[in-house]
């Protein structure tokens, strides 16, 4: 029986695809004498950048067929075989409900959203602050650019897309397992991922959370967005694979909340799961103070796993647009010169 199923819900709330289990109050017990005694870097002693996205290179298509531009955490955009994908978007300069306090962006966005060039297609992985901005919503529904765009997002988000000024002709909300299509012989499947909902405490589950195969008429693309370790992805892979590559998270972890972020050695252990195809882009880090470790941490620890598992890393500059080549892997280290 297949793992790779429609998602199910009880009452109100979506389930994920195996049983887990997500923080509550006594979690926060726990948590706070760790945060109270915590002495990592969590936040960038030297400021970050400031990085700058040359638009002009958009004016021409990459010679690749594959081009990605990650502009921090897990906004990316994606050139792949002819159609421009812009993945969970965040602008904004707090990945939180208010203007005034959480967690705040470590650099300002090398593009700024009046520069983008065309967009053809929209993801919206799940409801999350820091995969759903919604002043970068408002302003990226109102431009030129993005007018005749498709919104692709998971079960529920569309209606939170309308209250920023989506056009609801524009939206396609899919379930685990739906595709569509977007144009340019571009396929968006939505797949499940282990993880949560809502941008409160009391509203979690109720809209659907996802990861999403990109297939392009050449090239294909696993974005992961969040998720937890589970034995879904060797199927994932079996069923849509192989792929160019795979967008998978290595921050905002603890072991505490394993179950819903992977951090970077479940980053590779995933990858292998996958086959250890084509190349491993980790994305959700450096650009907000999620949990405990030191900013840098993530990326320091996939970067040293990866050299001793034989996995090829893609991970580039915020802000460059970059070709992705097949098996050539590239390690830019920007971090380091800030550390």
């Amino acid at each position: 029986m297949t793992m790779l199923q429609r998602a199910k819900k009880q009452g109100r709330k979506f389930l994920n695809p195996v049983q887990t289990g997500v923080a509550g109050f006594s979690m926060m017990l726990k948590l706070l004498p760790l945060y109270l005694r915590n002495k990592e870097e969590r936040v960038p002693k030297v400021a970050l950048g400031p990085f700058r996205t040359d638009a002009s290179v958009y004016s021409k298509a990459p010679e690749s067929g594959l081009r990605v531009t990650w502009m921090g955490h897990s906004s990316t955009l994606v050139e792949i075989d002819g159609v421009r994908v812009l993945i969970d978007p965040v602008w904004d300069k707090r990945a939180s409900p208010s203007k005034w306090f959480g967690p705040k962006r470590f650099f300002a966005a090398p593009l700024g959203l009046e520069e983008m060039p065309q967009i053809d297609v929209v993801v919206i992985s799940h409801d999350h602050y820091d995969h759903l901005g919604k002043a970068t919503i408002q302003r990226l529904a109102k431009l030129v650019e993005t007018k005749n765009a498709q919104w692709v997002t998971s079960l529920g988000v569309g209606a939170l897309l309308r209250s920023f000024g989506v056009r609801a002709s524009q939206i396609s909300e899919l379930d685990w397992t739906d595709s569509a299509a977007a144009g340019g012989g571009l396929t968006i499947t939505a797949l499940p991922a282990r993880h949560f909902s809502g941008r409160g405490v009391t509203n979690r589950f109720e809209t659907l959370w996802s990861s999403f195969v990109l297939q392009g008429s050449k090239h294909s693309v696993y974005y992961g967005a969040d998720s937890g370790l589970w034995n879904g992805f060797v199927e994932i892979a079996r069923l849509y694979g192989p792929f160019d590559l795979t967008m998978l998270e290595i921050g905002a972890f603890h072991e505490l909340w394993h179950r819903i972020h992977m951090g970077p050695d479940g980053a590779v252990k995933a990858f292998t799961d996958m086959g250890a195809n084509g190349l491993l882009m980790p994305i959700h880090w450096g650009l907000f103070d999620l949990a405990l470790h030191a900013w840098w941490q993530p990326i320091e620890r996939i970067t040293e796993v990866a050299g001793l598992e034989g996995i090829k890393l893609w991970s580039p500059t915020p802000g460059v647009p970059t070709e992705v080549s097949a098996g050539v892997e590239l390690r830019s280290n920007w971090w380091r010169s800030s550390r």
